[in-house]
């Protein structure tokens, strides 16, 4: 049985609200992609092709040897699956480069998460769920002391189904999908852990990317996850408060010190988790 305590919430989550994916093996855009993106993740799994993951290690050793500290502390790596020759190349070229952030891919089991911090001790990991064996483990996942947050993917989860695509004609996810992103959700911030919303694939659609970043701000996302610079406004204005949400959450908590419990104002009445909200709305004020 397991002995983790329930936490009430998510503690801060430092790298979002924008996470910028570069391939590895491309250290030409490592700067560019961490100038334009509140976090980079440097990808050494599908991002990079088998016969380029060496070239791709090796730039990835160099930048994290000469980097600068405040680049490093939001340049997330992403390795490859816990159990495949890849990980166990990616851990071996890591293990002293002091990676400060992991990602590990198609994650399926608080086993693969130990898999990291065998190898890398201490280092704080994402778990990224997306395949089904993941999803069903993913409360397991989400209560490794090392698992720091957790991401979902969409196609990936679906190809480990036996399905075609993640969405409908619409746009909007399947069903199977929505369960999956809301259940990655729930086991993260059971266990105080942010969640991070899977990537938007249409570059072009500026509006569905809108709308899907909207969502996982209201829904509780920490933040989501990019695959090039021209998603990266879209995703941060969605997480910043517009000028009457925060003109209105900032007079709601200037009358919570007036009030001994639940209060009316400006007619709806507000009790502790409506403050809660509004606390959340005012830090991302900086966003």
């Amino acid at each position: 049985m397991s002995t983790a305590q329930p936490a009430s919430a998510p503690e801060p989550f430092l790298l979002g609200p924008a996470m910028l994916f570069c391939p590895a093996d491309r250290p030409e855009r490592y700067a560019k992609a961490a100038e334009r993106s509140d976090a980079v993740i440097l990808d050494l799994e599908d991002a990079v092709a088998p016969a380029d993951k060496p070239a791709g290690r090796a730039a990835l050793i160099e930048h994290l040897d000469s980097a600068a500290q405040d680049l490093l502390e939001r340049t997330v790596v992403r390795v490859n699956p816990a159990g495949t020759d890849a990980f166990a190349a990616d851990m071996q070229a890591l293990a002293g480069a002091a990676p400060q952030w992991i990602m590990l891919a198609k994650t399926e089991s608080a086993d693969d998460v130990q898999a990291v911090t065998e190898r890398i001790p201490k280092v704080p990991v994402i778990a990224l769920v997306e395949t089904a064996a993941g999803a069903a483990a993913v409360q397991a996942i989400a209560e490794h002391p090392a698992t720091a947050a957790i991401m979902w993917g969409a196609e990936d989860l679906i190809a480990s189904l036996g399905g075609t695509s993640s969405r409908g004609p619409d746009g909007s996810y399947r069903e199977i999908a929505r369960y999956v992103r809301s259940t990655v959700l729930l086991a993260a911030a059971s266990r105080g852990k942010a969640a991070i919303d899977a990537i938007y694939a249409d570059i072009k659609d500026a509006q569905g990317l809108a709308e899907e970043a909207a969502d996982a701000v209201g829904s509780g996302f920490a933040a989501k996850a990019c695959i090039h610079p021209a998603q990266v406004q879209t995703i941060r204005e969605a997480y910043r408060p517009t000028e009457e949400e925060l003109e209105h959450a900032r007079a709601l908590l200037e009358e919570v010190s007036k009030h001994g419990g639940v209060f009316q104002f400006r007619g709806a009445m507000v009790d502790g988790p409506l403050i809660r909200h509004a606390e959340l709305i005012v830090s991302r004020a900086t966003v």
